[in-house]
């Protein structure tokens, strides 16, 4: 490239639009650690307890809280610094989701689920995400769903990761379009747009988008990629061709998936909900399974220094 362009070798990469790199003998660990520094001060979270997870497990946020107003402009700042920081913490990816839904009229409860995620924050400034050099290439997706969980409008939430190796580089937690009329249905469709995420039909479509951005990076997937669901019956839907009167109801751009696990592109696999990884992107979770999720997205690992 040097005979190309202009250019002045700096040494390897230590900062990168934001996100510390620190190379380290079997990997990379890159983290946010000065910007959640700087949220903290920002926040004025700098004295308050930390908070071992980022949600509690009942929490139920409401759009028709009772409670007094917040200011909308620090709310929409608080939140905005959290998407921004959640590019290397998945984990808290579903509880930032959840409190931007309220960012045109957040309330006192609003606030206080917001500010939990602060103090979460505040004691794990030194946490991010760990990339292990591997030989493993293959791409392995984990999907799963609540059912009816938003309490304003009874939609589920979806929500997906993927691996390659044992490193998480691609993730998400979406509210569902329509409403799901079984557990198994909310499975599906969740099944169905991780499924895309493995082909790039549309925006939704991750399973088939991935995989193909790798063959162009050489790291050519061969075989169905593997996804990871914890609903049998989920599985037995995709695998069925036959429209039968459970299923006529579901939106046809979802049985996409059936296709796709037709064709061998995709498969369906059965894991515990103890193993799904795709759980932390759904609900909250207790402190003892958050710790054991956490430490398998690579994100239990914390360096000294300036990363």
């Amino acid at each position: 490239m040097t005979k190309e362009f202009k250019m002045i070798d700096i040494g390897e990469m230590s900062y990168f639009l934001g996100v510390g790199v620190k190379k380290m003998e079997d990997g990379i660990f890159i983290s946010q650690k000065k910007y959640a520094e700087q949220i903290v001060s920002k926040f004025r979270i700098k004295d308050c307890k930390p908070v071992a997870t980022p949600a509690e497990t009942s929490m139920k946020l409401s759009i028709d809280s009772t409670r007094e107003p917040v200011n909308p402009t620090l709310f929409k700042s608080v939140v905005g610094s959290l998407r921004h920081l959640a590019i290397t913490r998945p984990y808290i990816t579903y509880d930032v989701w959840l409190v931007s839904r309220f960012m045109e009229n957040p309330k006192q409860d609003h606030w206080i689920a917001a500010k939990r995620i602060l103090r979460y924050v505040k004691g794990t400034l030194d946490h991010g995400l760990f990339y292990k050099h591997s030989q493993n290439s293959k791409l392995v997706g984990y999907s799963d769903s609540d059912y009816g969980g938003d309490i304003n409008d009874r939609k589920s939430t979806s929500g997906y990761l993927f691996h390659i190796g044992s490193a998480t580089f691609s993730w998400s937690s979406k509210k569902q379009q329509t409403i799901a009329l079984s557990t198994c249905e909310a499975e599906y469709i969740t099944a169905a747009v991780c499924t895309c995420q493995a082909f790039f039909l549309s925006n939704t479509c991750q399973a088939i988008w991935l995989k193909n951005i790798l063959d162009g990076l050489n790291f050519a997937q061969e075989g169905p990629t593997t996804v990871y669901v914890d609903n049998k019956s989920t599985i037995s839907l995709a695998r069925n061709n036959v429209s039968h009167g459970r299923s006529n109801h579901i939106d046809t751009k979802y049985h996409f998936i059936r296709e796709q696990v037709k064709n061998k592109n995709v498969e369906l696999v059965y894991c515990r909900k103890e193993d799904q990884l795709a759980d932390s992107f759904t609900k909250p979770l207790k402190v003892e399974t958050s710790h054991i999720l956490k430490e398998k997205l690579e994100m239990e690992v914390g360096f000294e220094g300036e990363c």
